[in-house]
């Protein structure tokens, strides 16, 4: 906005309403001519001339624009001596006049005005390290739970743009000392006990909760090791209560859902606590929409796929998965694939990681139990399409194959049976699915190994050793390119021709021949995948798992 442009504009002063109310107004004329004015339906020639006084202040406001294109050391420094005058006046004030609004109100309008002029303080990062060494940063704290939300609400504007993570990354050093205050001044607790007393159904005061959302992100990104803090001060639960609250979909719900994945995608202890403070029903209940019904828009898209994406991360804690067992999260998950809504393809997502390993075997036994065999064989026979949401076809098959592999480790007995009797099913068209499968990944890994092999060649012309981290990295590339699945479905062949009947194997070995197959490559791919096998952290299980993997090498003759 150009000097003409603020000299024709006559802008609104906000006033507050006194102790504990929560928005600035003016008094109703004041709204009305206002409302009128930015409907187009009043001229300033209808309500009154700009006072020179008036003129004045605005032209402060143009130098106020232009200082803030300069502001130093000096200035910043004077800047949050008046900001800490403004807070002790109103603070005097408040306690001095409890009883009496009026009396404290322009305290109350100075300080929000001294708050919206700190704005410009997060186009200097370098100067950062001032707010810290003025104790500027505990002021904002405290301010966080002063009795007009309207001044918290000003407060969350401010740090949410000073904590703008690309704003951070410009100076990190003041940047770190800055984050180190409002860490250590417990952040994240004040914020969350500010959201608790604000009113989603105000705007304003919604907009004040999606910015204090938009803070911990930005805090969340740039110090992702205060994860476990925040979840713990309280985050979790309020999350969880936001999540689950009886309130139409919005923006806020939203962003609710995008922080809960956050918190525990890389987090052993949010993930247990989110178990112990029963979140694994409130997604269950929050996704249980979904199983008849599609979301209405992309954005409720995206809050599913978050919740899908907080329950996966929980199921790899065993003490989670007993949980999503009692709560019916298997039965849930397999009426989602008979369904065939949209939530399908992140349900097959959720399975695999309620099945995997051995703290997968209740799971594995109980979705025989309740017909799951009914609905994942045909997902298995004929991969489901690309939908709006979840898994890609590459990433289904290869869910859906560490699925059935994950029942043939774990279920016993009856169940067990039931299994393998399926791949005799139909002239063994599931075995011929199965060789399919395998034949359409080798051809990837081969074509991947041809250029990580051209790579190792021009390495070694340029006399550079092949180190360990970089022969991980070219495993990694070939686990990406279809290896694993390739490894899962070479995996099931070895089982179901070890356990199962005869012409199970007879078929496999028939069509090897036919397509120019060899036994020598899966028993190749199948050493390597018992040689990266297994928990780090339990030796002994690893060992017994790649015993169990040779045997069954060896049996494949």
């Amino acid at each position: 906005m150009d000097v003409g442009e603020l000299l024709s504009f006559q802008p609104e002063k906000p006033q507050p309403t006194g102790k504990g109310k929560k928005r600035f107004h003016d008094d109703d004329a004041s709204d009305q001519v206002t409302d009128k004015r930015r409907r187009g339906q009043v001229s300033f020639s209808e309500d009154s001339k700009i006072s020179e006084e008036e003129r004045e202040k605005i032209l402060q406001l143009v130098e106020t624009e232009t200082s803030a294109e300069t502001l130093d050391e000096t200035s910043l420094k004077k800047m949050l001596l008046n900001f800490e005058k403004k807070v002790y006046k109103n603070q005097e004030q408040r306690i001095k006049y409890p009883d009496l609004p009026e009396k404290f109100m322009e305290s109350e309008i100075e300080l929000n005005e001294i708050i919206q002029e700190m704005h410009m303080i997060a186009t200097v990062p370098e100067l950062y390290h001032i707010l810290v060494d003025l104790n500027t940063v505990q002021s904002l704290l405290q301010l966080l739970s002063h009795e007009n939300t309207d001044i918290s609400i000003a407060v969350v504007d401010l740090i949410q743009e000073m904590t703008d993570v690309d704003t951070l990354n410009e100076n990190d050093e003041a940047a770190t000392a800055f984050t180190d205050v409002m860490v250590d001044g417990q952040i994240v607790a004040i914020l969350v006990q500010n959201m608790e007393r604000l009113d989603e159904n105000n705007k304003e005061e919604a907009d004040g909760v999606h910015n204090t959302l938009a803070i911990i992100e930005n805090l969340l990104e740039y110090r992702p090791e205060m994860s476990s803090d925040a979840a713990q001060q309280g985050l979790l639960q309020w999350l969880l209560r936001r999540i689950k609250a009886k309130m139409p979909f919005d923006a806020n719900k939203l962003y609710a859902s995008e922080i809960l994945a956050i918190l525990l995608q890389n987090s052993d202890d949010n993930r247990l606590l989110l178990g112990d403070l029963d979140g694994i029903d409130v997604l269950l209940q929050q996704l249980a929409a979904y199983k008849r019904h599609d979301p209405n828009t992309k954005e409720e898209i995206e809050m599913m796929e978050n919740l899908f994406n907080s329950l996966c991360s929980c199921l790899m804690r065993s003490e989670n998965r007993s949980k999503f067992l009692r709560g019916e999260g298997l039965q849930l998950m397999n009426l989602m694939l008979r369904e065939k809504k949209m939530s399908r393809n992140s349900a097959i997502k959720v399975l695999n990681h309620a099945m995997t390993g051995q703290e997968g075997s209740d799971n594995s036994q109980k979705f025989v139990d309740i017909l799951g065999l009914r609905t994942i064989f045909p997902l298995f026979m004929k991969t489901p399409t690309k939908g709006r949401a979840g898994p890609s076809p590459a990433e289904l098959e290869e869910h859906i194959t560490n699925i059935i592999a994950s029942l043939l480790r774990n279920c016993q007995a009856t169940q067990r049976q039931r299994l393998i009797s399926k791949f005799t099913e139909n002239d063994h068209e599931k075995v011929e699915r199965l060789l399919e499968l395998h034949f359409k990944y080798l051809d990837k890994v081969r074509l991947i190994d041809t250029e990580i092999e051209q790579e190792k060649q021009r390495l070694k012309r340029r006399g550079e050793d092949m180190d360990e981290d970089l022969e991980d990295e070219f495993y990694i590339r070939r686990l990406d390119a279809g290896l694993f699945t390739l490894q899962l479905v070479d995996y099931v062949m070895l089982e179901i021709s070890a356990t199962g009947a005869s012409t199970i194997k007879q078929r496999i070995m028939q069509i090897l021949n036919m397509r120019g197959g060899s036994v020598k490559s899966i028993r190749s791919i199948m050493r390597e995948y018992a040689g990266n096998i297994g928990d780090a952290k339990d030796p002994e299980a690893r060992e017994k798992e790649q015993d169990r993997i040779m045997q069954l090498v060896d049996k494949f003759l």
